[in-house]
């Protein structure tokens, strides 16, 4: 299951985006991190992150 969690990119934040689909978890961790950090992250950036997580 694909996961986004904010300590791992270095935010001090307890954020875990978790979906059954990459889309959805790249859909709720762009919000989280646009709402609550102030940072906007492209769709592809955070697709490499996923890719690069492995």
């Amino acid at each position: 299951m694909p996961t986004f969690i904010c300590r791992d990119y270095g935010f001090d934040c307890d954020f875990i985006a978790k979906a059954d689909s990459i889309e959805k978890v790249i859909e709720e961790f762009s919000k989280h991190s646009t709402d609550e950090h102030g940072i906007e992250y492209s769709k592809e950036a955070l697709m490499q992150f996923i890719i690069r997580k492995g």
